[in-house]
């Protein structure tokens, strides 16, 4: 079954981003290539049971078990060593990746205390679009009593497109909810 959110993109979004921005073809348009989910463990990453916790998590909120990630190098101010455990890592692509989010927009997102709104100012010069999330129990997914601890995520989506305004256009359309300009 196609996820709905990746139906929505082929049917309206690409035809409507063609005529806004006067592409020659559908295909010229943004499109989101991937999506990257991290979770930094800083110290708690050399415990077993805190990284094992984790990773159930992070699968639970993508469908995809998650990688761990190394330090590079050592760091004495940090209290880091080479090779030791650093974090997760999950990149998810096609299907799973559509219905993240929709998932992260229409359910997670709206979960957040006090939320505002996504800044616009995530975009780097390629198109791509990084923001953080302070709980990871926003996720219907994982349950609130189950969790040791309340964790960051850091989500990367990666766009191909020309430039910021391109992305811009495409997560609006996606029903990102960006802050307004004007709105305090």
């Amino acid at each position: 079954m196609i996820p709905r959110l990746k139906e929505i993109y082929y049917k309206e979004i690409q035809p409507s981003l063609k005529t806004k921005f006067g592409f020659k073809n559908l295909y010229m348009g943004p499109k989101i290539q991937k999506v990257v989910l991290n979770m930094g463990l800083g110290l708690d990453g050399n415990d077993s049971k805190i990284l094992k916790s984790c990773e159930e998590d992070l699968a639970k909120i993508t469908g995809q078990k998650p990688i761990v990630t190394k330090f590079k190098k050592s760091v004495a101010n940090f209290k880091t060593r080479k090779g030791s455990n650093s974090g997760l890592k999950v990149t998810l692509r096609k299907d799973k990746m559509y219905e993240f989010i929709d998932r992260l927009v229409n359910i997670a997102l709206p979960r957040i205390k006090d939320f505002r709104g996504l800044s616009s100012n995530g975009f780097d010069q390629f198109g791509n679009y990084t923001f953080g999330i302070k709980e990871h129990i926003i996720f219907p997914e994982v349950s609130f009593d189950r969790a040791d601890k309340v964790r960051g995520l850091d989500i990367t989506i990666v766009i191909s497109s020309k430039n910021k305004e391109h992305s811009f256009a495409l997560l609006e359309k996606l029903n990102f909810p960006f802050i307004k300009k004007g709105d305090n």
